[in-house]
């Protein structure tokens, strides 16, 4: 019997019986700019300096590290906060590398990518009407996390001058109200390429001490530090990380970034709150991928090497935008780099991005997409993730600038 007739046939629309109002709790949430810029480098065949992710292969290393845990039958669900060999990998490095002791057990946790881990985080001790710190210019997930949790962000915005980007944190200060529940930071920071100091360290655990805030440190890109400088790991601090959710990214460290590998480190208390959230939200994390990991781990070489690795392509591509009108930020950490664009154009930012990829084929981001009001500061970012090949052929085209 033919069923699909005319009166058979529906089509769902959920404004047909009233459900649109309904729907989404994030109604100023639209489609990201990274996918946005990304697809018009494609359409336009630019050179997408835009998007933070590698265009170069891992250490082969790595997948057969991986595979060899598939045909090995590792196939089926991990515990739920991880196989123990990598939560001890993590833990150990951790020690290694700022002195501090994470219980492997109670206080590590594997996460779906450092995005989830931000967003269990914030789901598990911000509540409704709570207040949550955020510093501008901020990646575009913290504020969709502290509103599904029913939280009210507050915004403080960085300073920028002749020596890049820093916090104001006489302004962080008085953003402080009895409502305050988190505050959030990211060092190293993503977008701008700056670094929290010592100095900024005693600043923060000042306005801290004597309260009951949280502090969630986004470390995704903690083992990318230029300059002699090194990763002020809130891990370092004791009066700190008995506060912290401690969130950071093998995606960001192995150059896996679709494999969406995190962990976040947290005080026992803390991390059982963590893992309630965990649990449902996504349970646990791809099986092969966390004994791979675990095993790859026992060489701590790979993430050692990654700082002289990217500052060697920084320095590459500052070098090249020397030779143009563009105004180079410091880039301290992460793989970004952000420039002053205003001795080439008077066009909004995200203009200039479309008008660069459009024009000139090479995409990059607004940092105005990073914050929640419009706020034009005449800079755009570009990552520097790149093969050499493609940094020498984004740097041509730019040179006519």
């Amino acid at each position: 019997m033919n069923t699909t007739t005319q009166d058979t046939i529906h089509t769902a629309h959920s404004a047909d019986i009233g459900l649109a109002p309904l729907v989404s709790k994030l109604p100023r949430v639209g489609t990201t700019i990274f996918t946005v810029m990304s697809a018009l480098a494609t359409e336009k065949k630019a050179v997408n300096l835009g998007q933070g992710f590698p265009d170069f292969a891992c250490d082969p290393a790595l997948p057969d590290a991986v595979t060899k845990a598939m045909r090995d039958g590792l196939n089926q669900y991990p515990p739920m906060a991880g196989i123990l060999p990598l939560r001890e990998a993590i833990a150990k490095k951790i020690h290694t590398l700022y002195q501090c002791d994470y219980d492997a057990a109670t206080e590590i946790t594997v996460t779906a990518g450092g995005t989830q881990g931000v967003l269990t985080a914030v789901l598990c001790c911000v509540h409704p009407g709570d207040e949550v710190i955020v510093i501008e210019p901020a990646y575009d997930c913290y504020v969709p996390a502290i509103e599904l949790a029913g939280g009210k962000p507050v915004f403080v915005q960085m300073e920028v001058g002749e020596n890049g980007y820093s916090v104001p944190w006489k302004k962080v200060a008085a953003a402080i109200t009895p409502k305050t529940r988190l505050l959030m930071i990211n060092s190293p920071h993503n977008p701008t390429g700056s670094v929290l100091r010592k100095t900024d360290i005693r600043q923060l655990a000042a306005i801290l001490r004597g309260t009951q805030i949280l502090l969630l440190s986004d470390e995704v890109y903690e083992h990318m530090v230029y300059d002699d400088h090194r990763h002020e790991s809130i891990c370092r601090y004791p009066e700190l990380a008995a506060r912290a959710f401690v969130v950071s990214s093998f995606g960001k460290t192995y150059h896996v970034t679709g494999w969406k590998v995190g962990f976040v480190a947290a005080p026992a208390m803390l991390s059982a709150e963590f893992r309630r959230v965990h649990q449902f939200n996504v349970f646990t994390v791809n099986t092969p991928v966390q004994y791979g990991l675990a095993s790859y781990m026992e060489d701590p070489t790979p993430y050692l090497d990654l700082a002289p690795f990217y500052q060697s392509k920084r320095d590459l591509f500052r070098a090249g935008l020397a030779n143009t009108r563009f105004k180079l930020l410091p880039s301290n950490g992460t793989y970004f780099q952000c420039v002053d664009y205003r001795a080439i154009s008077d066009l909004p930012e995200a203009e200039f991005c479309t008008w660069l990829t459009t024009e000139v084929g090479v995409a990059a981001i607004p940092i105005s997409a990073f914050y929640q009001e419009p706020r034009e500061s005449g800079i755009v970012r570009f990552c520097y993730a790149k093969k050499d090949q493609t940094l020498l052929a984004a740097l041509e085209r730019l040179s006519t600038l």
